[in-house]
């Protein structure tokens, strides 16, 4: 008895078509003769994507073709790209005909997928490169100027008259896919690379909601650093709607062992750039008082933590616990020289509902914002909130008076 593989048991199976695609594949011919053989076998317009979501090859009709690919349009079938069980990329299909197998299917996702991983391979291995050197020279465990210098040679970076750190910051407010994280820091570097080849980024280290990504632009020139930073938060941008985005950047660092220093001013930035989006963008130049407790950051960051927990702590908890806009009104209260109209209008609420809340501050706090002390206290204690990076909760408020609880303020019983 004569045994058939599942290939050709494949009901429309074009064999000179799957003989092209190991032809190619062979032949190194690159990913877009891959994807064109394997459309041809498939009888299908084919897009190809890697794990960031960027598109490495197309195979459509026409472009309304590859833009329905793009958009997932109904009948567009999206195949998840493995190899030993690590993800490398996605498929997007539009079958043209009705015969087209799922062992074909399996054998022709198989090549692609190997073929993605062979050609992309050598930039990961870079990738893991540059985020090891970047880790290494924010953590402060490469010092020495010439180490730094020649490791950044090895990464075809130029350290010789230093550089400046970015971090950019992106919050996903719309369902996203597995791999956002990626393609946030994809199209990051396609943004400073946009001004600066030479420019390296990874993901930051630590678990966050948030996709963080620090870049290190080369070199000595302001101004290019300025045009890398705006290039990374428009094509950030116009590439990920429905996320919000802030960014910060440093100063240059002319000697490159003064980079990490650098990497805190960057952070610094973003983390007072958090939330307003009139300005995501701010370089550390423009961080006014801020500036002031970065040094406290970094010498003694427990003495920081507990004089924001000693002041804004216990609103932050509050609004979080009750959906309410206490330190949203603070801020907005100094900001306006302690004038209750002028808040009650920024805020778009009654003067009453202000007045409110500042009460409440008070009882939480222990702060009066009437007198020039719990002012004070209280404006330090936002500028040490945004130091150290926390996200102030906001959402619709809920106004007691209005029935919700209180929360206790520190020391009492």
């Amino acid at each position: 008895m004569t045994m058939t593989s599942p290939a050709e048991r494949t009901p429309g199976l074009d064999l000179t078509a799957l003989d092209a695609i190991t032809e190619a594949v062979e032949s190194g011919a690159g990913l877009p003769d891959v994807v064109r053989a394997a459309a041809r076998a498939l009888q299908a317009s084919l897009v190809l994507m890697d794990r960031t979501g960027s598109v490495l090859a197309v195979a459509a009709r026409s472009p309304a073709d590859e833009r329905s690919l793009l958009d997932g349009a109904t009948g567009v079938h999206t195949l998840d790209l493995r190899v030993a069980d690590v993800s490398v990329g996605q498929l997007r299909m539009r079958a043209r005909a009705q015969t087209t197998g799922p062992a074909l299917v399996r054998l022709v996702t198989t090549l692609v997928a190997s073929e993605v991983e062979r050609v992309r391979a050598p930039a990961r291995a870079s990738q893991d490169a540059s985020t090891a050197f970047l880790r290494a020279l924010l953590s402060r465990d490469i010092t020495d100027g010439g180490e730094l210098v020649a490791r950044g040679d090895d990464l075809g970076i130029d350290l010789a008259a230093g550089g400046s750190i970015l971090v950019a910051r992106a919050h996903a407010h719309v369902p996203t896919e597995e791999g956002w994280r990626p393609r946030v820091l994809a199209t990051a570097e396609r943004g400073a690379r946009a001004v600066v080849v030479s420019t390296i980024v990874a993901p930051a280290e630590g678990e966050s909601t948030a996709a963080e990504i620090v870049l290190l632009v080369p070199g000595g020139d302001q101004t290019l650093a300025k045009r890398a930073a705006e290039s990374v938060l428009r094509e950030l941008q116009a590439s990920l709607p429905g996320h919000s985005f802030a960014l910060g950047r440093s100063r240059v660092a002319e000697d490159p062992t003064d980079l990490h220093r650098a990497g805190n001013e960057a952070l610094l930035a973003v983390n007072v750039a958090e939330g307003d989006e009139e300005h995501p963008l701010l370089a550390f130049e423009q961080t006014g008082a801020y500036r002031l407790l970065l040094s406290a950051m970094s010498e003694d960051p427990a003495e920081l933590q507990r004089f924001y927990a000693e002041t804004v702590e216990p609103l932050v908890a509050y609004d979080d616990q009750y959906e309410t806009d206490l330190v949203r009104t603070v801020e907005a209260f100094l900001d306006n020289d302690g004038n209750v109209a002028g808040t009650a209008q920024k805020l778009f609420t009654h003067r009453h509902t202000i007045r409110y809340r500042l009460e409440r501050v008070r009882e939480l706090s222990g702060l009066d914002v009437g007198s020039t002390d719990g002012r004070e206290k209280l404006s330090l204690g936002l500028k040490a909130m945004r130091v150290l990076g926390v996200a102030a909760p906001s959402g619709p408020a809920t106004e007691p008076g209005t029935g919700a609880g209180r929360v206790p303020r520190r020391g009492s019983t």
